[in-house]
């Protein structure tokens, strides 16, 4: 009697155990295949930042709120939050598409390097919604790749890449960079 159960209790634990196994061979083979090459959105931006100054409090969009003083000659330590036009092309005065909101800061002491978090707040006929990116950018190189890690609204859980290529640069006052931003993952 006893090794009837046993089989019946056998059979039932395997039972259970294939169809896991089923299941789980279904989800993953219905995973979405992603083509590192091909986008499937793609934007070009200018993200402008006009530092505060002491003079400047109807053009600022940033303000340095940390700015630590004596830690080298690469602003280290500085922290600076900021609410950022994002436009089409380079003219300042454009109509902004976006608004990049965050906070970057300087974090090396040997060269200018700064590390990014911000939200692109789209709220325009073309997008609705926002972008999120962060990373490190290594100023001194030519271009500069930061992740987009999530969104919200027409870019809901997207990821990719944002490129980061300095167009001009007036010492602390203001900087534009052009934003290169490739997703990959779009749902």
């Amino acid at each position: 009697m006893a090794s009837l159960v046993e089989k019946q209790l056998l059979n039932v634990l395997f039972s259970f155990f294939f169809l896991v196994l089923l299941l789980s061979d279904t989800v993953f083979s219905t995973r979405k295949v992603f083509d590192q090459k091909k986008p499937c959105k793609h934007f070009s931006f200018y993200f402008h930042d006009i530092l505060y100054d002491g003079d400047n409090v109807a053009n600022a969009t940033s303000a340095a709120i940390v700015s630590p003083p004596g830690l080298g000659n690469f602003k280290f330590g500085k922290f600076v939050i900021f609410d950022d036009p994002i436009t089409m092309d380079k003219n300042y005065l454009s109509e902004p598409v976006a608004r990049a909101q965050g906070f970057y800061f300087y974090d090396m002491k040997m060269d200018f390097n700064a590390w990014f978090c911000y939200t692109l707040v789209f709220n325009s006929t073309e997008h609705k919604g926002t972008l999120n990116i962060m990373g490190a950018d290594l100023m001194m190189e030519p271009t500069r790749d930061l992740s987009v890690v999530g969104g919200t609204g027409d870019f809901f859980m997207a990821r990719g890449i944002a490129t980061f290529v300095t167009d001009i640069f007036q010492g602390a006052k203001y900087f534009r960079v052009k934003m290169d931003i490739k997703l990959y993952e779009c749902y």
